[in-house]
């Protein structure tokens, strides 16, 4: 199977998920989904790729849903609750860089066989990656929670909704993939295979932007099953 019908099968899977995350748990589902998928995407995003004719990193689309997530509080249950939900996914970057670079920290026995596995994901490349992605996170997601606020003071419809969700992500994500790409990959990466995975990384993001468009929609609409 290609590569790209994978990626657009992947990106409805995780937005297939996310509704179902919300209808069983509202609002508490979404801060679940983004605090799962600030963890999920940082590790996905060490594997390269090829999409469409690029090179491209993984996580792209688990990443994209966090501003899905916190464009969907923004609409529904207001600004303050999107940038709660920002800082709560910056805290569990955070967190998880201590805890497992001093789980790292451990020798393994003699008749260990996943040390090597945590350390080619956790290890040297992990901490840039995670200081790119909570860098670029929480200055690309104050960016979209702010925008997406001002867009909608300016067009308050719901029809124009796609634009506020479209609109704030879009710009917000330049600044995401620019900050991240550069802290997470200048160590070790040639400018020319750097400047491709900025390419693809923002233009994958776009795609995803205008893939989650429907599902924002249905968000709204959506009565869960819990909520506070």
């Amino acid at each position: 199977m290609p590569n790209e019908l994978i990626w657009v099968l992947f990106a409805l899977v995780n937005f297939i998920l996310f509704m179902v995350m919300f209808k069983l748990f509202g609002k508490l589902g979404i801060f679940i989904w983004i605090g799962m998928s600030t963890i999920l995407a940082n590790i996905q995003v060490t594997e390269f790729v090829t999409l469409f004719g690029l090179n491209a990193t993984l996580g792209n689309i688990m990443y994209g849903t966090i501003f899905l997530g916190t464009d969907a509080l923004n609409e529904i249950y207001g600004k303050k609750q999107a940038k709660k939900a920002v800082f709560m996914g910056f805290t569990v970057m955070v967190f998880t860089l201590i805890i497992m670079t001093i789980a790292l920290q451990f020798n393994p026995s003699a008749d260990d066989t996943g040390f090597g596995a945590l350390q080619s994901i956790f290890g040297v490349k992990f901490p840039m990656v995670v200081v790119g992605s909570f860098t670029a996170f929480i200055i690309s997601q104050m960016i979209d929670v702010n925008l997406f606020q001002w867009i909608r003071k300016k067009l308050p419809e719901t029809k124009y909704l796609w634009i506020r969700n479209n609109g704030s992500t879009i710009v917000s994500q330049l600044f995401d993939t620019v900050i991240f790409v550069t802290i997470a990959f200048v160590w070790d990466t040639p400018w020319n295979v750097m400047l491709e995975i900025m390419v693809s990384t923002y233009v994958i993001k776009v795609m995803v932007a205008a893939l989650d468009t429907p599902f924002i929609y249905l968000a709204k609409k959506i009565k869960p099953l819990e909520d506070d």
